[in-house]
């Protein structure tokens, strides 16, 4: 019997990202004063009014499974945001509260993925993606994107590369890395083409709301016959709670429901209480002047990486992330990356963790730090490349 690691693993790419960050906590445990740019997670508390409903629910100490599928007060909030927000009308019974949207991926494509077939997107994307379609045997296949099409796949491209054994698409909009969104014409043709090929429609949602112009379009609004990933994560700002939803073609109810019950049981108790607070209107308002402050940062970021010689020539219109391509600098961004945390003590993410597509000439900067540090950090990379 062999005790060697699972050869599925062999198909699971490293998080590139996570070494940054662990030597930048080395660096800060030495004393150096260390920027984050590099993880996606603003500086922002979880707001007040969730916080609290969390802490009223741990005080009764009844804190029991729900049903693997969510509290069902929870899922009819979703389904009533849904309407309210887009306009559109989702039974509760297709939404399924999940450990973050990791989880809600983990199901969506568990339940609708087979062995050998392929799953296709864009290339850069979020490098999870991609590790989570190999976990159960598919084949996630990346097709490189740039400025042209705002880094979003394009109807065109998906029609030219659908495969035999191709089963289903992955749009993320706004984009992690990119900040981008695909234009509400171009999803509806997207979601159009691929049910047409017969195959499964998954889009990921996960920065609706941080969007600073026009909105984020749901999928929702052109098809009940696609799977939408979101999460309490970003917007709602619940990182650590770990709570997200995922929404399924109604063909798809039973099955996901079996699965969640064996995968994770349930999403925690107390996390889903308090993700019915984030609704609420004094906590919405919150929100909205934090978006309006991330706003301020993206500009603030824009701005001073154009003037220090990076090209962006897409301006970011979501998330909190910039896709800067650096190669007037570099044609290494990890090397370049190490360098610059080690020097000038400022984390980014190396463009690798994204994909291969221009990959080695690209940094991702996530504003998710005040325009001060953001200030100092630009000062400290200037001493960097002026360096170099």
């Amino acid at each position: 019997m062999s005790k060697e690691t699972a050869t599925r693993m062999l198909d699971i790419s490293a998080f590139y990202v996570m070494a940054i960050l662990k030597r930048a906590q080395q660096l800060q445990a030495e004393g150096r004063d260390v920027i984050h740019m590099e993880i996606g997670e603003p500086d922002f508390p979880t707001p007040p009014g969730i916080v609290a409903a969390g802490i009223a629910l741990l005080q009764t100490g009844e804190v029991k499974y729900t049903p693997a599928a969510g509290l069902p007060a929870l899922r009819q909030h979703i389904a009533d945001f849904y309407r309210q927000q887009h306009g559109v009308t989702v039974a509760p019974e297709r939404i399924f509260i999940t450990p973050g949207a990791s989880g809600a991926f983990l199901l969506a494509l568990g339940i609708s993925l087979n062995p050998g077939e392929e799953l296709l997107m864009a290339d850069p994307c979020y490098p999870c993606n991609s590790n989570f379609a190999a976990l159960f045997g598919a084949i996630p296949r990346t097709l490189p994107v740039g400025a042209d099409s705002a880094y979003q796949l394009t109807t065109a491209q998906i029609q030219a590369q659908w495969r035999p054994n191709s089963k289903g698409v992955l749009i993320a909009s706004p984009s992690n890395p990119t900040g981008t969104l695909i234009a509400p014409d171009a999803l509806q043709a997207a979601i159009a083409t691929v049910n047409s090929l017969g195959g499964c429609f998954y889009s990921d949602e996960i920065y609706h709301g941080l969007t600073y112009g026009q909105p984020a379009t749901t999928a929702l609004q052109y098809s009940d016959a696609v799977f939408v990933i979101n999460s309490f994560s970003k917007y709602f700002g619940m990182t650590g709670w770990r709570i997200g939803w995922l929404v399924v073609p109604e063909d798809f109810v039973a099955a996901a429901e079996k699965l969640a019950q064996n995968i994770f049981i349930a999403t925690s108790t107390h996390s889903q209480y308090a993700a019915l607070a984030a609704f609420s209107p004094d906590t919405r308002a919150e929100l909205e002047r934090r978006r309006a402050e991330l706003a301020v940062r993206r500009d603030f970021l824009y701005t001073h990486l154009l003037d220090l010689g990076f090209r962006i020539p897409v301006k970011p219109e979501g998330a909190f992330y910039i896709y800067a391509d650096a190669s007037r600098f570099t044609d290494d961004s990890f090397q370049f990356a190490l360098d610059l945390l080690e020097q000038e003590a400022v984390a980014i993410t190396p463009g690798k963790d994204f994909g291969t597509h221009n990959a080695r000439q690209h940094l991702r900067f996530a504003y998710t730090t005040t325009t001060d540090k953001m200030a100092v950090a630009m000062q400290r990379l200037q001493q960097f490349i002026t360096k170099g």
